[in-house]
């Protein structure tokens, strides 16, 4: 009922200049450069199954509608971290932050999302999407480890899964004009199993050059303009062991970005 009460909204001619401001449970980005905009929501099984659900507004020049409906298949993707695929193989996520950077005279745009994922753990996306003959793209070879000492493989987008009560960092800096991921160890000294991770924090990154995401190992070293450098409380001391106070107070402190409070349908 939802989706089609929305879609019969945005039929209504310049509907992409109307805010929709009252749908609390609904996260509304618009790309920096306005030429879309995106809706996402989320609709909760039960604890153990969570879905997303969204569509993409273009901007038009005669206020008619065009939108793209996003179909979220995390469920029936078998790696969700190298996928490429349109809007009816989305990799579901609440986004709340689009980032734009240009290469060879094209915008792409970087969706930061959150994921409740399941009832163990939650995720924080980072994904690239580009528009191909008009057509949106989801995913692509848009993140480099090329700079690490310790080569690892690249990949369509990245996934920071995490324990479900913690709230480790992935958002844009603009000052530094990265993106600033916390580092993230397990709590149990098993980073396999990804609901045992944390944030330390500690922080790496990803800076857009020659249009990729290239990794930045330790952000630390980069000093921010006041002279501090984005660690405010790492939870290991000098000698790299686990501080109990600060681990647990990493995991109650930062909560996800977006999170609706009420259920959607479909």
């Amino acid at each position: 009922m939802f989706t089609r009460l929305l879609v019969r909204a945005l039929k209504t001619k310049n509907s992409f200049h109307y805010p929709f401001d009252s749908l609390q449970t609904v996260s509304i980005q618009y790309s920096p450069d306005s030429v879309f905009r995106i809706f996402t929501w989320q609709l909760v099984i039960n604890e153990n199954v969570i879905r997303q659900h969204g569509a993409i507004q273009m901007k038009t020049y005669d206020g008619s509608l065009k939108l793209y409906p996003l179909i979220d298949k995390s469920d029936v993707t078998t790696n969700v971290q190298d996928t490429i695929g349109n809007h009816f193989g989305w990799i579901g996520a609440i986004y709340y932050k689009i980032i734009v950077k240009r290469s060879s005279n094209q915008n792409y745009y970087t969706l930061l999302g959150f994921d409740e994922n399941n009832i163990r753990s939650s995720r924080k996306i980072i994904e690239v999407l580009n528009f191909i003959n008009g057509e949106p793209v989801f995913g692509g070879r848009y993140f480099s480890y090329e700079d690490d000492k310790i080569f690892k493989s690249a990949h369509s987008r990245y996934i920071m899964e995490y324990k479900k009560e913690a709230g480790p960092r992935l958002n844009y800096d603009k000052e530094l004009d990265m993106i600033i991921v916390e580092h993230l160890v397990s709590e149990s000294n098993e980073p396999a199993k990804k609901w045992t991770l944390i944030g330390d924090g500690d922080y790496e990154g990803f800076k857009w050059k020659n249009g990729k995401w290239v990794h930045v190992e330790k952000v630390f070293n980069l000093v921010t303009p006041d002279g501090q450098a984005p660690t405010p409380n790492p939870i290991r001391d000098p000698s790299g062991n686990l501080d109990e106070n600060k681990l647990k107070g990493a995991e109650e402190e930062a909560k996800p970005p977006v999170k609706p409070k009420g259920k959607g349908d479909n």
